[in-house]
Formats: structure tokens, sequence, C-alpha cells
């Protein structure tokens, strides 16, 4: 895949998405706790953070937030994850959120057998009532400069306007040369009060003819764009490769302008022992595979897909010329999501030498 020269660029990526405030309880329930800690996350601002931070790009984020303490505080902790917030909209307050607030993501980790659990409050946000012709996207594609632009199916979700933004910026973006990466990220919760699965495959059907990356988990084809994995258990969480290589065949043939399908393999045994995987496929139909990491100790699971989604566009990016190809780019997407599923909060603590470290298979010893 070409993507535009870094020289004529301001940023490497822009997403386009909702940044939340996660209140997360620690060890406790939300149901029990008396207190909790803050972070901010997002499914696509999480791929911006994870690319600044652990990869040292330059990113963006299109979003926007309520202008109150809470919106501030959002603010605050996204400025610490280096993230340019040029291009947020800040839509007045009406003091008490009649009209307008910012989303509150309530998630406990889980543990054992007691899986990971999440509660959103999220209606009539700021980002979720932007519309066509809110964002310049001219300004940011064509005068400022983006490599690449990263959105997904959390955004899309979240109101009848946000497809319509998403597809707005797509067209920007491909007018201007930049690449479109898409996460399928299927929540069941934010489609529900709108249509449900069928509403969602219309959605990312209708978009992904748009699209040059298209990223999900063993779950997100089938339920997000309608594809069937053969061979694939949903009670037990049986992950046939081969069914997961006839689907992704399936989608090539649907969206012949998609380059690349990657896809993250996940079987929860318990909340905290996963095996984690992830397969590809390119344009011409070869297939790569990272091998699979058996009982990978999970602390906090939340993030994990988009710290893989970073991991495979920063080697995108850096490509050939680093000695970069598609099979590097998902072993350091492989190795980015389950670093980052180490430690706690939506966003990637990892630092590039870690990435590195995992992908070569140094061990977990004590380093000093």
């Amino acid at each position: 895949m070409k993507t535009r020269a870094k020289e004529e660029c301001r940023w490497d990526l822009v997403s386009l998405g909702e940044v939340m405030l996660r209140l997360d309880p620690g060890d406790m329930r939300v149901n029990t706790t008396r207190q909790f800690r803050v972070w901010e996350g997002g499914g696509e601002y999480n791929v911006a953070r994870g690319l600044r931070k652990t990869f040292g790009m330059k990113t963006a984020v299109v979003t926007a937030l309520a202008d109150n303490s809470v919106g501030r505080l959002v603010e605050d902790l996204m400025l610490q994850g280096g993230v340019d917030l040029d291009h947020v909209k800040w839509v007045k307050y009406d003091g008490v959120g009649r009209s307008v607030r910012n989303g509150l993501n309530f998630t406990e980790r889980g543990f054992g057998v007691r899986a990971a659990a999440g509660c959103s409050d999220r209606g009539h946000t700021a980002v979720s009532q932007l519309k066509p012709g809110d964002v310049d996207w001219q300004q940011i594609f064509t005068h400022q400069g983006a490599r690449w632009f990263h959105t997904g199916g959390i955004f899309c979700a979240l109101s009848e306007t946000t497809p319509l933004v998403a597809r707005e910026a797509m067209q920007a973006a491909k007018a201007a040369g930049t690449g479109i990466s898409y996460d399928l990220n299927y929540r069941p919760s934010l489609w529900q009060s709108i249509g449900g699965k069928a509403k969602a495959q219309e959605v990312n059907r209708s978009l992904a003819s748009l699209v040059d990356v298209l990223i999900g988990n063993e779950e997100d084809f089938t339920v997000a764009l309608g594809f069937t994995v053969p061979g694939v258990d949903e009670n037990l969480g049986k992950l046939d490769v081969a069914g997961f290589r006839a689907m992704m065949d399936a989608v090539r043939g649907k969206f012949p302008n998609v380059s690349l399908i990657a896809v993250t393999l996940r079987t929860a045994h318990t909340a905290s022992r996963n095996d984690w995987g992830a397969i590809a496929c390119d344009a011409e139909g070869k297939f790569y595979e990272v091998a699979t990491r058996k009982d990978l100790e999970i602390y906090d699971r939340v993030g994990g897909g988009d710290s893989f989604a970073s991991g495979l566009l920063y080697g995108l990016l850096t490509g050939p010329d680093a000695g970069h190809d598609v099979q590097w780019s998902l072993e350091c997407a492989a190795a980015h999501g389950a670093l980052a599923m180490t430690t706690p909060g939506d966003t990637s603590m990892a630092t590039l030498q870690d990435v590195q470290n995992l992908m070569t298979g140094r061990s977990a010893r004590i380093a000093r």
C-alpha cells in the first residue's frame, strides 16, 4: 500500500471518534465500589494515542466535547497522551446536560470466571451530534495533510448522523490520497436501540467500499458485516483458522478495494487467561499468521484490539523502507495488543522497546 510522503503531511494519522471518561473501580465492581480511577479512552482515539506514545508518530483526533469540567478533564488526559487536539470541537454546555454532555464509561476488569463488564452512560454526547459539514475535512486532509485516517464502528453506532460524518471524512481522505482504516468494533449496546445487527451490517457494508485496511475480531465480521465463519463454534469459542481464511476470501470478493483484512483471534478460557493470535489477508489473497500466545495473562483487556490496530498501522506506515512488511506489521500488532492488556486503562503503556522485545522472544525476566 502506498501512502503519502511524510514530508508533505502534518500528521501520520488522524482518527475520528468519541473520547469518553472511563471510571475504573480497580479490583472492585462498579456496583459495590466506593472509589474510581479515571482514564480517557475511545476505540478510535486509542489508536491515535498508541501511535503517538508507543511508536512516536504524529497523530491527531477529531472529536467533540461539552465544554465543562468533565470535558476539560478528558482534554487534560488527552494532552498527556500527546495527540494533537487542534480539531476538537467544543460545544457550549447548558448547565445540566439536557442538550449536550460528555460520555462516561464505567468498566470493571473481571477476573477468573467473572467476565469483564462495562456500563456506558453516553446518550446525547457532543460527538454523537456531529453532522456532515461540521468538520473541515479539506483543511485536514488537503491543506494540512494526513498520511492515514482511522475510524470505526463505535463512532458510527453513536447516532443516525455519525455514519454520514464518517463517509464524508473517508471521501475527503480518499480524494487527498490518504489511506483509510476501519475497525468494525461491534458493540451490541450501541446498536440495540437503532436497529441492532441489521442496522450495523447496513452501515458497515456501506462504508467498507471506501476502506483500505479492514480490522476486526473473531466476532465482528459475522455480526457487523454479515459474513459467516465456517467451523467456528460460537458457544465453545473454537477458532478454526481455515474458517477464517474462507471468511476473508468472501470479504475480499465483496470488497475488492480492501488492501488488507486483519483479524484478532481470541479464546477466553477465563477473564484473566486468553489465547491471543491474529491472521491477515492481502488483496492478492496471501495469508499471514502469528503464532497464538497460549494462556496469555490478562490484567485489563479493554483496548487490546485498539493497540493491535495501532501496531499494525505503524508497520504499514513505516513500510519496506524500515524493513516492515505485512508479516512484520502483524507481529507488531499482536505484540502491542498483548502488552496493552497487561496494564490498566484503555490506552497502551508499552514502549517501542517493549514491543520489539516481545516480538523477538525476550523473556519477562526483570530488567535493571
